[in-house]
């Protein structure tokens, strides 16, 4: 199965996209890959270099819709919480200026659910669109939705579902993940049990209640440090108290729907159990890439915890608080294995040292993903950016609509930085079929 391209769409920290060394415009790179004769992971596009131009927007005669796909942050269940609006309302701005002259939909998955169960879910958004406007399709995906979506891809695969997966699959034009664990991540190890269930629930919970008030209760910050930070001694009712008390903010009504939505999902938890990355090994073993769609990825990289970023955030106790939490995270997304993850391609490797001015390793991550995990496809653009700063929540209050941002990195991701990010991928998305 092929492997992973890298494309010239590079966003350097501070300055616009730009176009790689002459090196390495050829299209021409090493193919194989591996460490000790091991060979590249099943599903890897051979590496090249994308063209050299973005070229006109491709109008295929037929509206071209962009779907919206979440990861395991992606509540989307519970009502209109933020997850991609800054996302969206970004592609439209740019879309009617690319070609992208279709609907912008948000897939409602099942945020904890197998990825069987969510990329049936990807299925069945792309069927209404089919038996709605119809037309062709472009997937945007953000952390684990992008294996949602190469899983739904993969021909013949089989899909809890009733629609037809393959008519389907053949209106996709494009997929582009964002921050994606293709070769998994080792926060789902730390998840990966009954209190880890809980703690991810909390980090759900606290992503809805920041973007409904702008800011966690600093105490609710303090005890989630203090649970991170301890794994071995999280008593569940903690976890559970702290979840009570961030509900109780919200309106009998909400509370009440976001209560039951957790209940609801509760019998299938297999997601955070498949994306470890023993379990990506087999997936990526399991599933193949169409060979009629184009596949792109966005990197992200969060600046390492320290005196910088520590200054960065600012010394009030909320920035303090919640920048903890995101360096316990990152700590533990920092520990990815070499035996699992493999070496990047002499091509990868040169598009993100000079993105990010210096190597890459395995210690690289977005305090949740390692960076080197999500390469997959052309690589449409490496930024400075955690998790969640890609898809806009960062620190912005001013902004209308205003950013938020509860897990303080201190990377310094800027609404500039954003808008030329979200116009690069709508570029990448109404380019010709034939242009990769």
């Amino acid at each position: 199965m092929p492997g992973r391209q890298a494309d010239r769409w590079v966003m350097e920290p501070g300055s616009c996209v730009t176009s790689p060394p002459s090196n390495l415009a050829s299209g021409t790179t090493e193919a194989s890959r591996g460490q000790a004769g091991r060979p590249p992971p099943a599903g890897r596009r051979a590496g090249r270099s994308a063209p050299t131009g973005a070229g006109e927007p491709y109008l295929s005669g037929v509206p071209h819709h962009v779907l919206l796909v979440p990861g395991f942050f992606g509540f989307t269940g519970t009502g209109d919480f933020a997850y991609f609006d800054h996302v969206r309302d970004a592609l439209a701005e740019a879309g009617p200026h690319t070609g992208l002259d279709g609907e912008i939909r948000l897939v409602r998955t099942d945020p904890t659910g197998s990825l069987r169960r969510r990329a049936a879910r990807v299925a069945e958004a792309i069927g209404e669109v089919l038996d709605g406007p119809g037309g062709e399709v472009s997937l945007v995906c953000h952390s684990s939705g992008g294996l949602d979506a190469r899983l739904a891809l993969t021909p013949k695969v089989s899909l809890p579902t009733e629609v037809d997966v393959e008519r389907c699959a053949r209106a996709v034009r494009a997929v582009l993940t964002v921050a994606t664990p293709h070769q998994g991540t080792p926060t789902a190890h730390f998840f990966n049990n009954l209190l880890g269930q809980q703690l991810l629930r909390l980090l759900s919970i606290s992503t809805m209640y920041s973007l409904r008030a702008g800011r966690l209760p600093v105490g609710a910050v303090v005890r989630m440090v203090r649970l991170l930070r301890n794994p071995d001694a999280k008593p569940q009712g903690v976890v559970d108290q702290v979840i009570a008390d961030l509900l109780a903010d919200f309106s009998v009504d909400r509370r009440r729907a976001i209560e039951s939505f957790f209940r609801s999902v509760s019998g299938d938890q297999d997601l955070v159990a498949q994306i470890t990355p023993a379990s990506m090994d087999v997936y990526n073993a399991s599933t193949q890439d169409r060979g009629s769609v184009r596949y792109g990825c966005v990197v992200t990289r969060a600046r390492p915890p320290g005196l910088a970023s520590t200054f960065k955030v600012g010394f009030g106790l909320y920035a303090q608080a919640t920048h903890a939490v995101f360096v316990a995270l990152h700590r533990i997304a920092g520990r990815a294995s070499g035996d699992r993850i493999a070496p990047l391609t002499p091509v990868e490797a040169e598009v993100l040292r000079r993105a990010y001015l210096r190597p890459v390793d395995l210690a690289a991550n977005d305090g949740m993903v390692p960076s080197v995990s999500q390469l997959w496809g052309e690589v449409v653009a490496a930024v400075w950016a955690d998790h969640l700063d890609v898809i806009g929540h960062f620190d912005h209050p001013t902004h209308v609509p205003p950013h938020f941002d509860w897990l303080a990195s201190g990377t310094g991701f800027t609404r500039r930085e954003f808008e030329q990010l979200w116009r690069t991928v709508a570029i990448w998305l109404a380019r010709r079929p034939d242009a990769s």
